[in-house]
């Protein structure tokens, strides 16, 4: 019930954007061709809704989204591949962005993100809260360290006192989640939205306030952009009241 309220809410903000761009008697985007964003694994379902209302008040303006853990993202724009805009799940990338000269002007924070234990349906393990990824007998899967999700897991889980009986480290979110939907780990520590968009696939172990880490998103325009002015537009567009409202309705918060 969960996924179809959010898929519901986000139906509705397209076609109020829809109906926008219909009724607007003035302007017409003069904006067009590819725009390649590169953004992290967990903004996968939001981005899709974020690109088709994006497309559809730029009719002539194609969103081509290059989704993955947001240190291979970084890694790709540091060895020159192609991107107009990059939308991380953490700081430290982006500022490692920043620091070789790779993005123009300064990056915004967008949404940000909490962290919940994702488990199999019924969860079999009786995972009750971060102790239990001590527990040597349970496979227990993370992301990989130097992912957002791996490193903030790994800051929540030093906040609780707890070394993990680690198995497996994933290179994104969306990997260690379909691990999880197989039911091939017992948990492990994803984010609020990606349980909240795996529906019934998995369920969702709260994280205590205490021992909880925020994750902030930032994004931003890059140097060597191929479609800078529809890049501007589409980080402008991001930080919209339109673009937070689809962030809000797949679980993001706002800054």
């Amino acid at each position: 019930m969960r996924r179809i309220g959010v898929l519901a809410a986000a139906g509705l903000l397209l076609a109020s954007c829809a109906g926008a761009a219909d009724g607007a008697p003035a302007s017409v985007s003069s904006l067009s061709g590819d725009l390649l964003v590169s953004a992290a694994a967990s903004l996968t379902d939001a981005f899709a809704a974020v690109a088709a209302a994006f497309e559809t008040v730029n009719p002539d303006v194609a969103v081509v989204l290059n989704l993955a853990g947001s240190s291979t993202l970084r890694e790709q724009i540091l060895e020159g591949a192609p991107a107009d805009v990059f939308a991380s799940a953490n700081a430290s990338n982006m500022e490692r962005l920043v620091a070789a000269g790779e993005v123009a002007g300064r990056p915004a924070v967008f949404a940000t993100n909490e962290l919940e234990i994702a488990v199999p349906p019924g969860n079999p393990a009786e995972i009750t809260g971060l102790g239990d990824f001590a527990r040597g007998e349970l496979l227990i899967g993370l992301c990989g360290e130097g992912v957002p999700c791996g490193d903030f897991a790994r800051q929540a889980l030093a906040k609780a006192g707890v070394t993990p009986a680690l198995d497996t480290n994933e290179p994104d979110v969306r990997a260690l989640l379909t691990k999880i939907e197989a039911g091939e780990l017992d948990a492990g520590i994803t984010y609020v939205t990606d349980v909240a968009a795996a529906g019934g696939a998995v369920e969702g172990v709260d994280i205590p306030e205490d021992q909880n880490v925020v994750a902030a998103y930032p994004i931003a325009v890059l140097v060597n952009a191929p479609n800078p002015d529809a890049a501007a537009a589409f980080v402008d567009f991001v930080l919209s009241a339109e673009g937070r409202a689809l962030l809000a309705a797949y679980g993001f918060a706002s800054p």
